[in-house]
């Protein structure tokens, strides 16, 4: 990626629960995690109580001009798609930009297990060998996939704000690059909660090349 300056504001937002993680379950193979495994009525409460924060927080005032959300680009797994959807009819936008560059995390030799073994993964990534392991898909590809995306959609709108819709380790993976630090260094982040908005960065904000290498 090549940028000096973001023309958009970016914010990131985790799906709701899911049906997934009520069962307890790995689901990141794109062939089940975009048909199935969408939110429970809770995720939907989730999602309302989230964006209905996001607005009320961000309200003009006679010290601040509002910048709402014009854009929502979200991955195209289910569970994604349904919280975009949401969150788009609520602010009153049109349908979410769907982006596959967005979704889960491959999980490789663990997809359909208990997410216990999420701890076991994450300690997978500092181990020299963590790039073939068990299929898992690494986190240096993670980040390369979430910042291609931020690229695209720097080519294709400008002076927008923009809400990504995504999974918790694509989005704890791609905080990595505007922390400056490694991306195998993602769980050392705050958690990222279930419909948690968060800003990734806001216009004109420089992007450090020196990511590049980490």
């Amino acid at each position: 990626m090549v940028m000096n300056v973001f023309s958009n504001k970016y914010l990131i937002m985790r799906h709701g629960e899911s049906e997934a993680n009520v069962a307890g379950l790995i689901v990141s193979d794109p062939a089940i995690g975009c048909e199935r495994y969408g939110l429970t009525e809770l995720g939907r409460q989730q999602v309302l109580r989230s964006v209905t924060d996001y607005m009320l927080a961000n309200l003009p005032t006679e010290a601040s001009v509002s910048h709402p959300i014009s854009k929502v680009i979200c991955s195209d797994f289910l569970r994604t798609i349904q919280t975009a959807n949401q969150l788009s009819r609520i602010l009153g936008l049109p349908a979410p930009q769907i982006e596959p560059g967005l979704r889960e995390r491959f999980f490789g030799d663990w997809e359909g297990k208990p997410d216990t073994h999420y701890p076991e993964i994450w300690k997978l990534d500092n181990e020299p060998v963590s790039q073939t392991i068990q299929n898992i898909e690494t986190a240096i590809h993670v980040r390369r996939r979430g910042l291609d995306v931020i690229e695209k959609l720097e080519r294709q709108f400008d002076n927008e704000v923009i809400l990504l819709v995504s999974h918790g380790d694509m989005l704890q993976i791609l905080l990595t690059a505007f922390f400056e630090i490694p991306a195998e260094q993602h769980r050392s982040l705050p958690h990222h909660k279930q419909a948690e908005i968060k800003s990734l960065m806001v216009n004109g904000q420089e992007f450090s090349t020196r990511l590049q290498v980490l």
